[in-house]
């Protein structure tokens, strides 16, 4: 059963580039909102708009009956989660989680297993889309969980995005998105190559973009990010860091399926020559320097 505005509170664990976004669209939508990020002044913009400041995830487990967390690494998920002050220790009875970070799935089907013997709900629902998609509410969530509480936060799912499936039990989000980014990776490395060979070439590389993202060729990163390629333009919609981070789990768990990923290999290899460079904290279409 969908959960009612009246009777849900919403907690959001981490404002940073993507969820600040996400939650302000919570907030947009008429549901009393909690929030905690490490660094309050990065949630500061969601606080001056309504929602309620909570000192750490163990106090904002004791204010909401729905918790979601967008944060950085596995290890934070686990910290959050499992921790000794975690939310699921301080969590009631009934309460849903939902972790949109892109974690491992052994992590989700922990916090799914040890949330359970709590009465509590948990589902694993990572993201695709960047900042563009957060911002523009059209995010790409994948679900892994009991199919109960995904349809009773399905709502809540569709306020921060367009494509929203359920996937299987607790972790088949998680999968689904490593295959995500197993794809992502080969065709960032495609549309740079396809850019810097436009430029050397002597096109107007603006005008071969509107040749190519409209056919055979096209994809989100060609129409997205090789236009932020082309101006120079290489803040974060998400970070290098964050994407060697995908990359390092997504080979972890090709190799516990006996499966050789020879494209994401190389892919992780010419992000890590970038983040020793200094571009860790670059957005994904950095990847474009390697060739300049």
């Amino acid at each position: 059963m969908a959960l009612s505005k009246e009777n849900t509170t919403i907690g959001f664990i981490g404002t940073g580039v993507m969820g600040k976004s996400m939650a302000g669209h919570l907030l947009k939508g008429g549901y009393k909102l909690s929030v905690y990020t490490r660094t309050m002044e990065k949630a500061q913009q969601l606080l001056d708009a309504g929602a309620e400041w909570a000192e750490s995830p163990k106090e904002l487990a004791g204010k909401a009956n729905v918790i979601i967390t967008m944060v950085g690494y596995p290890s934070d998920v686990e910290e959050i989660y499992l921790g000794e002050e975690g939310i699921i220790k301080y969590g009631s009875e009934g309460t849903l989680l939902i972790d949109m970070t892109t974690s491992t799935p052994s992590l989700a089907e922990k916090i799914y297993s040890t949330a359970k013997e709590k009465g509590i709900g948990a589902i694993d629902a990572p993201v695709s889309g960047g900042d563009i998609g957060a911002k523009e509410a059209r995010l790409t969530i994948m679900v892994g969980g009991d199919e109960k509480d995904f349809n009773a936060v399905k709502g809540i799912l569709e306020l921060m995005g367009t494509n929203i499936v359920h996937q299987g039990p607790a972790g088949a989000g998680q999968h689904t998105k490593m295959c995500n980014q197993i794809a992502i990776a080969g065709n960032m490395i495609a549309v740079s190559e396809a850019m810097v060979y436009a430029k050397k070439a002597g096109l107007d590389q603006d005008q071969v973009l509107k040749s190519i993202s409209s056919g055979a060729a096209g994809s989100w990163s060609l129409s997205n990010l090789a236009p932020r390629m082309i101006k120079g333009d290489f803040s974060p919609g998400f970070y290098i860091k964050h994407f060697i981070k995908d990359m390092k789990i997504a080979l972890e768990e090709a190799e516990k399926m006996g499966m050789e990923v020879p494209g994401l290999s190389l892919s992780k290899s010419l992000y890590e020559e970038m983040a020793q460079s200094g571009e860790e904290n670059s957005g994904t279409q950095a990847i474009y320097k390697y060739w300049k």
